[in-house]
């Protein structure tokens, strides 16, 4: 018996045997780890405040689903970052040559978490920063790993905590994470928006981006939150 994945790019199937081979086992590769707090980071705010922030971490179903159960975050997003406001549409940067990224607008209160833990979680939880132009299965630059910093001191704490974890080997490969300025980020349509809520039991969902929503939730019970 085969079971097949649709696959973030619309074009691309993948067939699975499933002789010997669970879906926990085939989400190990994609495991939390442990990492240190970002050694530079900014302060909790005395009052509310919402900026954000713009990470690319594969297909954005997944990545938007473990920001949306993090305490503190209030909104988010899932779109495109890196390039032009014509080339964002789904078909157009899957081809792969739009400079887009699948990407994540999130918003959060500063007075509840800071950027640096966000930072943390999506290099822990989000996705494999070791990984060129792709994520698991999905292949091609518009999935490739990237912080989109829209301020000096978002490109100073994402920077300096790429440096901070590759020099204590936090991950058996160096972090290929690309640290770019935030042009625009354009929304995606809106049947990418909240997409593994709405289709929880389809194949790709259970086998990629559920077990990251549980690893957030074993890992960082005081992050988590049900939504």
């Amino acid at each position: 018996m085969k079971l097949q994945l649709r696959i973030c790019h619309p074009v691309v199937v993948i067939a699975l045997l499933s002789a010997g081979c669970s879906e926990r086992a085939m989400t190990a590769a994609a495991a939390a780890v442990v990492l240190p707090d970002p050694a530079v980071d900014e302060p909790l705010a005395a009052s509310k405040g919402q900026p954000a922030a713009v990470f690319a971490g594969g297909c954005f179903w997944g990545v938007d689903a473990v920001f949306k159960h993090l305490r503190g975050v209030t909104r988010v997003t899932s779109g495109y970052a890196g390039g032009s406001a014509s080339t964002a549409v789904y078909d157009i940067v899957g081809t792969g040559r739009t400079g887009h990224a699948e990407s994540v607008e999130i918003h959060y209160d500063r007075s509840q978490i800071s950027y640096g833990q966000l930072l943390k979680i999506f290099f822990a939880i989000a996705h494999d920063p070791t990984e060129l132009n792709r994520q698991g299965p999905d292949v091609g630059p518009q999935y490739r790993s990237a912080i989109f910093f829209a301020s000096e001191e978002q490109r100073r704490m994402g920077q300096a905590y790429i440096d901070q974890l590759n020099a204590a080997r936090a991950f058996p490969r160096p972090i290929v994470t690309e640290v770019a300025p935030l042009k625009a980020f354009y929304q995606a349509e809106p049947y990418h928006q909240n997409y593994v809520a709405r289709h929880p039991d389809t194949p790709y969902i259970r086998v990629y981006d559920l077990p990251k929503v549980e690893h957030l939730r074993i890992q960082f019970p005081d992050l988590y939150v049900s939504r």
